[in-house]
């Protein structure tokens, strides 16, 4: 009996390890978690590579627009200007130029396609000059690409990877804020920004979706903020009529009517 319960008690930790394996494997591959992982990197990168007495960062921050919301990864305000951050953790071939709406990652013989980060960066930077009242020559945008990707076009000064985006900002050595204005801003942005919550998250996330819904012309369900899907009744006095349907069936079962 002995050994029995011992055999069992090793094969339950198998069990677990294995479940524990499995579910890194697969969110260690996740977008999220590849996002989390790429500002945490620029967030250590910041602190252990700029002086914090005279770089003061603010991170995931979400403002609100016209439209809805914006989240921006990073902030960093200082007497040499307000310097606007967005990470992207992505490995490959990167091809893009300044003023392409898209841009190309390559990995092996698969191409995927990505919004310019520039024109993504350009949204966070003008919320942040209407927020703030001041002129764009405040505001230096800069993209930071993490993981093993390679730029295979030439890209402009702010669009960096690795380390390299500590140089461009310390390569401000003008200054163009006083240091009363540099408190005045972290404190107006601080105020403005919306609570960092799980549902502040979902609801700008709920946002985006609805965005790219709206440029792809996808139906997106009310309830889960998921694309809906094109379905047919199979069976009762409705069979044959169309619906929209949530694709997180059965676990949010909105639907549509199609009229």
């Amino acid at each position: 009996m002995l050994i029995f319960n011992q055999i069992y008690g090793i094969l339950w930790y198998l069990i677990l390890f294995f479940i524990l394996i499995i579910f890194l494997k697969f969110t260690l591959k996740s977008s999220w978690f590849k996002g989390i992982f790429g500002e945490f990197i620029v967030n250590l990168n910041i602190k252990l590579f700029l002086d914090k007495k005279q770089y003061h960062l603010i991170k995931n921050i979400t403002l609100p627009t016209e439209d809805g919301s914006t989240q921006i990864d990073h902030i960093i305000v200082s007497k040499y200007g307000i310097f606007v951050i967005e990470t992207k953790n992505m490995k490959g071939w990167i091809f893009g130029s300044s003023n392409q709406k898209i841009w190309t990652q390559k990995i092996y013989k698969y191409s995927y396609k990505f919004q310019n980060p520039l024109h993504q960066n350009y949204k966070h930077t003008k919320t942040l000059e209407s927020l703030l009242g001041l002129s764009e020559k405040k505001f230096f945008s800069v993209i930071v690409f993490i993981g093993k990707s390679t730029f295979k076009t030439e890209m402009p000064e702010n669009v960096t990877y690795g380390k390299k985006y500590i140089n461009f900002i310390k390569s401000k050595k003008q200054p163009i804020l006083s240091l009363s204005e540099v408190q005045e801003i972290i404190k107006k942005i601080q105020t403005r920004r919306l609570t960092p919550s799980f549902k502040t998250n979902r609801k700008h996330v709920k946002h985006v979706k609805n965005i790219i819904a709206e440029k792809e012309k996808v139906q997106i369900c009310p309830k889960c903020g998921n694309k809906m899907v094109m379905r047919e009744v199979k069976k009762g006095q409705n069979i044959g009529k169309k619906f929209w349907g949530c694709s997180n069936f059965p676990k949010c079962r909105s639907l549509i009517n199609i009229k």
